[in-house]
């Protein structure tokens, strides 16, 4: 029978779905952390406007288009954030110094410190509940986190001291 048959590298069937919960578990508690990190700036952006915000944060500025484009959505969408973030002061519009028909989009001061202090909320919060792991599963995780992250074709995120992605987003950041 192929019930019993193993799947991948030798893991057996009902691996797959122990595995299964366990990441879902998991993510439920990324995303309750991602919340709460988000919560003391949910006043002044939404979660897709913070998304932006992080984007414009680490490529310093972006054409409208490209920002559509990086977020996965359509230009009309994101002008509607952008206009939004520029109201709020976390956002600038400028004309483009190599084409001046063209704008490019940045985050303002105060949006790159929002971006910072979201992050580092979310850092301290992933940091604490990983301390409270012994250093065995530490080193478990981090190889059981490096072949789940491989498998989906996520690339590892820097260092925080010199990282240009703080969230971990790529240049396909609507991917997560």
């Amino acid at each position: 029978m192929t019930d019993d048959l193993e799947v991948g590298e030798g893991t057996p069937n009902d691996d797959v779905d122990d595995v299964t919960r366990a990441v879902l578990t998991a993510s439920r508690l990324l995303v309750a952390i991602s919340a709460r990190s988000l919560a003391a700036a949910e006043e002044k952006v939404t979660l897709a406007q913070f998304r932006m915000l992080v984007v414009l944060a680490a490529r310093g500025s972006a054409k409208l288009v490209v920002l559509a484009e990086l977020l996965g959505v359509n230009p009309s969408t994101a002008m509607r954030m952008v206009d939004r973030l520029i109201v709020a002061g976390l956002a600038d519009r400028r004309p483009n110094a190599e084409n001046r028909r063209e704008t490019v989009l940045t985050a303002t001061s105060p949006g790159r410190r929002l971006v910072e202090e979201v992050t580092a909320r979310r850092r301290a919060e992933v940091a604490a509940i990983v301390a409270r792991l012994g250093a065995a599963e530490r080193t478990a995780l981090i190889g059981a986190l490096h072949a789940f992250n491989a498998a989906g074709g996520e690339p590892p995120v820097a260092d925080p001291a010199d990282s240009v992605y703080p969230l971990g987003w790529t240049e396909s950041p609507s991917r997560g």
